[in-house]
C-alpha cells in the first residue's frame, strides 16, 4: 500500500506567493527574489509530505500565478500580440495574467474561466491560426531536480495534452485535433526528459475526461496517448482524473498503456461501479478516497469497506487525494480560536496528509478494528455534532410552491419600474464593491483587535461611504451603491452575521492570481438573528436622491464558496440560507431601499458537469433558493442580480427562471460570448453585460467601450441594456477604478446621442 497527493496548496501558509507578487508588481523586488520565494515554498511543501509520510510526492504543482498559464508556456501557445511586446518571459508571463499598458501598448489580458465547477479561475489559453506548438519551457524540470537535491524522487503533474487542447480558445478556424501532432511531439519529449532526469512517475491531469465526450472527443483523446504512452521510456505514466466519473472513456482508458489510472471517488458518482466491474490487474488504482475540496474528517469505517471491495479487483491500489489540495487551506495548527470541539472535525491540507498515512496502516492492518487510529475515527462519526435547529428543518419542511412565486409577471414588474425611476436610456450601475485601500484594511484591522471603538469605526466607514456616494453622483451614475467598506469578503461579512458558520484566521485560498478567499465551514442550521446590511444601506440612500442599491450575497454563492456540510443535503442547505437572506431582503426593502441585488457570483458551480445529471436536482434547487429570497418583494422593488466568470450560454433558459428583473453578466473578459446565448433565447431580465474588466489593473478607454457597447447592441434591445463593469472594484486602485468608471460614463453619453 502507498500513498500519494494530487496536489499540494502553494500560495503558502501564510500567503507568501500572494505577497512576493504583489511587491514583484510594484517593483519592490525583482524576478529573482520572487523566484527565491517560490522555490521556499516548493521546499518547504516537499518537506512536509516527506515528513507526514507520503510515498509519492507531486511536483510542479506550485505555480506563480495558474497552472494553465504555465503550461501555456510549457507548449509555447504565447499569442503573438503578447510576443511581439518584446518583453522578458516574466513580463511577458504576467502581461498575458494581468494585461499590459505602456504608452501607446495597450493588451487586455488573456480571459479567465472557472476552473469546472470551483471557485478557482484559471486563465484561458488562446490558440491563433497558424500557431505551432512546441517545448518551450523547463519548470516542470526545474522543480523536479529541486525534490531530487533534496533525496525526493517526485511524481512532475502536468495539465494533460487533451484538458488543454479542449479548455483553449480558438480564434481562427482551428480545433483541437488539428494541433494534436505537436502535443503528441511535446508530452513524448517531456516523458524522455523525465525519464533522463530519473522519474519514476509523470502524472498527466486530464479532468475534461469527467465532461460529456463525443466519438471525436474520445478518438482525440486516444490518438494522442496511443502515441505518447510509446516514447515513455522507463517513466510510468498516470492519467488522472478528478470532479466526477469517466463513464465515456473508462474502457479506451483502460487498454490503453498507462500504468496508473487515477479516480475520483468523491466526487464520481459511478467510479465505484465502474472499477467493480472491472480494472485492470497491470496498472495501478490511483483511488481519490480523501476529499480535496472538503474540510471534513475522512470516514475511515466507510473509506476501509471500500477498500475491502475494491481490494478483490486484484490491482495495486494507491490512496490519494481526489483532486488537488489548492481548494482547501493549509493547516488547523494556524488556527487558534477555533474550538478543540470544532477542530477535531476538521482536516486541513496537513491534516489530510495524516489521514492518508492513517488510512495506509489500517489498510496493512490485519485487525484495522483494533487500532487507536480507526477507533479514534469511529467515535467521532458516532458522536452527533451541536448545531442543530428543529424550527428551521421545520421551516424548510414547510416550505410550498407559492413560497417560490413573485407576483405579479416580469413584463408588468418592467414596466412598473420604468416609469417609478425614471431612469435614463442605458442606465449605468456597478456590482457593488469600490477599491478596499490600505485605510480600510488598517481600520478593519484596527477594530478587530480592539484598538478603535465601534463606534470610531462606524463614524470612519460612514465618512468613506459618503465620499462614495458623493464620487459616484459626480462621474454621474445612475444606480449608486454604498461601495461595501464595511464589508470584507462577500460571503464570509455576511456568514459573520448568520447563525450556524464557523470561520478560520488563516483558512487561505486561492482563487486566482494572487486573490485568495478564507472560505467559512457551514458547521449547523443556518438562521439570520439581526439584520446584516439594512442599516448601512440606509445610511447610503439618505445621502443621495438617486437610487441606492442593496447589495446581498445570495444563498448559492453562500453555499458554494463555504466548505459545505455532508450531513445535510445541499439543497435543504441552501433553502435555510435563502430563508435567512429572504428576511434581510424584506427588511431592506420595508426600510425604503427599493433597488436590491441578489449576488450568485457562484451560481454555475456545483452544476453537475454531465448535462444528464442537470435535468433534476441541482439547477431546481439552485433556482428554487434565488426565488426564495425575493419572492415576497412588493412589484415596485426592483431585484438585480450578478453573475461572473464561468459559461452561462447552456443554462440561459434556467437563469431566466431566477425571475429576476435585471442581470449583470461577466462579459468583458470573456469578449462578450455571452451575448450570443442572450439574444438567441427570449431572455426576460434586462441585463448588463460587463464592458469593463475589474480583474485587470488595465483601464479601458473610452473608444474601448464605446466600440463594445456597439456590439453589445446588435444583439441587445437598447431598452433592455444595463450597462456596468464585470465584477467589483474592490482589487483596484482608487485611481484604476474611478479611471475606468470616467470611460463607462464618457462611452455612456455618446451613445446616448447616438441612440435617440
Amino acid at each position: 500500500m502507498k500513498t500519494s497527493v494530487t496536489g499540494y496548496p502553494h500560495i503558502g501558509a501564510n500567503r507568501e506567493l500572494k505577497f512576493a507578487n504583489e511587491k514583484y508588481f510594484r517593483k519592490e523586488i525583482d524576478i529573482y527574489e520572487l523566484l527565491e520565494t517560490a522555490k521556499e515554498l516548493a521546499v518547504q511543501n516537499y518537506e512536509i509530505q516527506r515528513d507526514k509520510g507520503i510515498d509519492i510526492i507531486p511536483s510542479n504543482d506550485l505555480t506563480l500565478y495558474d497552472a494553465m498559464l504555465d503550461t501555456i508556456f510549457l507548449v509555447g501557445a504565447v499569442p503573438e500580440r503578447y510576443r511581439k511586446l518584446g518583453l522578458s518571459k516574466a513580463e511577458t508571463y504576467y502581461a498575458m495574467a494581468m494585461g499590459h499598458q505602456n504608452g501607446s501598448i495597450d493588451l487586455k489580458p488573456l480571459s479567465m474561466k472557472k476552473w469546472f465547477n470551483t471557485n478557482y479561475h484559471y486563465v484561458v489559453p488562446e490558440i491563433e491560426d497558424g500557431t505551432r506548438l512546441m517545448l518551450s519551457g523547463a519548470k516542470p524540470f526545474y522543480l523536479f531536480e529541486l525534490g531530487k537535491d533534496m533525496g525526493i524522487i517526485t511524481k512532475p503533474v502536468l495539465i494533460g495534452p487533451y484538458t488543454f487542447l479542449k479548455l483553449a480558445r480558438y480564434t481562427g478556424s482551428g480545433k483541437p485535433s488539428d494541433y494534436a501532432d505537436d502535443m503528441i511531439e511535446i508530452y513524448s519529449r517531456v516523458l524522455e526528459r523525465f525519464s533522463l532526469l530519473g522519474a519514476e512517475w509523470v502524472e498527466f491531469d486530464e479532468p475534461c475526461l469527467v465532461q460529456d465526450l463525443s466519438w471525436e472527443d474520445v478518438k482525440l483523446f486516444t490518438r494522442m496517448y496511443s502515441e505518447i504512452l510509446r516514447n515513455k521510456c522507463n517513466v510510468k505514466v498516470l492519467c488522472q482524473t478528478y470532479f466526477g466519473d469517466v463513464r465515456d472513456c473508462y474502457i479506451e482508458m483502460c487498454s490503453m498503456d498507462f500504468d496508473g489510472i487515477g479516480i475520483d471517488f468523491i466526487d464520481g458518482a459511478f467510479s465505484h461501479k465502474f472499477i467493480r466491474n472491472g480494472f485492470p490487474k497491470e496498472k495501478v488504482l490511483f483511488a481519490g478516497v480523501v476529499s480535496g475540496r472538503n474540510v471534513w474528517r475522512n470516514n475511515y469505517r466507510d473509506t476501509l469497506e471500500w477498500y475491502r471491495k475494491m481490494s478483490r479487483c486484484g490491482s495495486e491500489i494507491v490512496f490519494t487525494t481526489s483532486c488537488s489540495m489548492q481548494l482547501v487551506p493549509y493547516s488547523l495548527k494556524y488556527e487558534h480560536k477555533l474550538s478543540d470541539e470544532h477542530k477535531k472535525y476538521l482536516a486541513f491540507a496537513e491534516e489530510k496528509l495524516g489521514e492518508l498515512a492513517d488510512l495506509k496502516k489500517l489498510a496493512e492492518s490485519d485487525e484495522p478494528h483494533s487500532l487507536p487510529e480507526f477507533r479514534a475515527n469511529y467515535q467521532l462519526f458516532e458522536t452527533v455534532r451541536s448545531g442543530a435547529d428543529t424550527e428551521i428543518q421545520n421551516n424548510v419542511r414547510a416550505l410550498a410552491d407559492v413560497d417560490f412565486v413573485r407576483t405579479p409577471a416580469h413584463a408588468e414588474r418592467e414596466k412598473i419600474h420604468k416609469t417609478a425611476f425614471g431612469l435614463p436610456v442605458l442606465p449605468t450601475t456597478t456590482i457593488g464593491s469600490f477599491p478596499q485601500t490600505a485605510e480600510i484594511r488598517a481600520i478593519r484591522l484596527a477594530r478587530r483587535r480592539g484598538e478603535i471603538s465601534a463606534a470610531e469605526y462606524e463614524k470612519l466607514i460612514k465618512k468613506k461611504t459618503a465620499s462614495c456616494i458623493e464620487a459616484q453622483e459626480k462621474l454621474g451614475l445612475d444606480v449608486l451603491v454604498g461601495g461595501e467598506f464595511e464589508r470584507s469578503d462577500m460571503v464570509e461579512f455576511f456568514a459573520q452575521s448568520l447563525d450556524g458558520f464557523l470561520f478560520t484566521e488563516n483558512g487561505w485560498v486561492q482563487c486566482y492570481g494572487t486573490r485568495c478567499v478564507k472560505p467559512p465551514i457551514i458547521w449547523g442550521d443556518v438562521s439570520r438573528s439581526k439584520p446584516v446590511t439594512v442599516d448601512w444601506t440606509v445610511y447610503a440612500q439618505s445621502l443621495t436622491k438617486k437610487l441606492v442599491k442593496g447589495i446581498v450575497t445570495g444563498p448559492v454563492t453562500m453555499l458554494n464558496w463555504s466548505y459545505p456540510r455532508e450531513d445535510l443535503p445541499l439543497r435543504d442547505c441552501a433553502y435555510q440560507i435563502a430563508l435567512a437572506l429572504r428576511d434581510e431582503v424584506l427588511d431592506l426593502e420595508a426600510n425604503g431601499i427599493k433597488v436590491i441585488q441578489i449576488d450568485e457570483a457562484a451560481f454555475r458551480e456545483r452544476l453537475p458537469i454531465r448535462r444528464a445529471d442537470r435535468k433534476h436536482g441541482y439547477l431546481e434547487w439552485a433556482i428554487g433558493a434565488f426565488r426564495l429570497v425575493h419572492s415576497g418583494v412588493k412589484p415596485e422593488t426592483q431585484i438585480h442580480t450578478h453573475m461572473c466568470y464561468s459559461e452561462f450560454g447552456d443554462i440561459i433558459d434556467e437563469i431566466n427562471e431566477l425571475d429576476t428583473d435585471v442581470i449583470n453578466f461577466e462579459a468583458a473578459c470573456s469578449d462578450l460570448t455571452i451575448l450570443d446565448a442572450l439574444s438567441e433565447h427570449e431572455f426576460k431580465a434586462q441585463v448588463g453585460p460587463g464592458v469593463y474588466d475589474t480583474h485587470s489593473p488595465r483601464v479601458p478607454s473610452e473608444d474601448e467601450i464605446t466600440q463594445l457597447l456597439y456590439r453589445i447592441l446588435e444583439k441587445i434591445p437598447v431598452d433592455k441594456l444595463w450597462v456596468n463593469p464585470d465584477c467589483g472594484l474592490k482589487p483596484r486602485t482608487e485611481s484604476e477604478a474611478y479611471a475606468g468608471l470616467e470611460s463607462i460614463i464618457s462611452a455612456v453619453k455618446k451613445m446616448r446621442e447616438a441612440v435617440k
